[in-house]
């Protein structure tokens, strides 16, 4: 049994984190094109996030690749479901655009308001690196070699990275923040 949000981060970056890169390979191989892969890791992160329990995860890379695998055709699923739907519209002489719901841009504020926080609690070097690794798919040989340390060095800061942001993004707001706050739009001192 996980005992906090500071386990499941240390879980995830020792069990999880290692095995990323082969996950994006993997994935690009045999599921979706690479615009997607980024879209499916985020989406398994987000999922172990909610993990309250790991004790009986006895291979946690197989596990990581499940997901993804689940992830992957869940996408596939909802595609050919959104281009009949599309069809239909079109045939219908609707076919006009899927705008997002107050509600998810709200939530999507809110969770981007969040990863801003985790973000700005790391060091510099330690952000950077997040955001090569995260956004930009870089390899941690690729990222010690641009930033002029050792792929250790690349390896425990995006670790510690992981784990802050993991932290940030599932914790509860802070009583009296509202919805509209937390997307980001708060007062910043600097």
């Amino acid at each position: 049994m996980i005992k906090g949000r500071e386990d499941l981060a240390k879980w995830v970056g020792a069990e999880i984190l290692p095995h990323e890169r082969d996950l994006r390979i993997w994935l690009r191989r045999r599921f979706v094109a690479a615009a997607e892969v980024e879209d499916i890791v985020q989406e398994c992160y987000c999922r172990l996030a909610r993990l309250t329990d790991v004790s009986r995860i006895a291979e946690p890379r197989a596990y990581l690749f499940a997901v993804a695998r689940n992830i992957a055709l869940e996408h596939r699923k909802r595609a050919s479901v959104v281009r009949l739907e599309a069809l239909s519209d079109m045939r219908d002489g609707q076919g006009g655009v899927d705008f997002l719901s107050p509600d998810r841009i709200v939530e999507a504020r809110q969770d981007l308001g969040r990863l801003q926080s985790a973000l700005e609690t790391l060091s510099d070097r330690a952000r950077r690196i997040f955001i090569m690794r995260k956004v930009e798919g870089l390899s941690q040989k690729e990222i010690a070699e641009a930033l002029g340390v050792t792929e250790a060095v690349v390896e425990n800061d995006a670790s510690r990275s992981l784990r802050a942001v993991l932290r940030g993004m599932t914790e509860p707001e802070p009583e009296g923040i509202s919805p509209h706050q937390a997307g980001g739009s708060r007062a910043r001192s600097h």
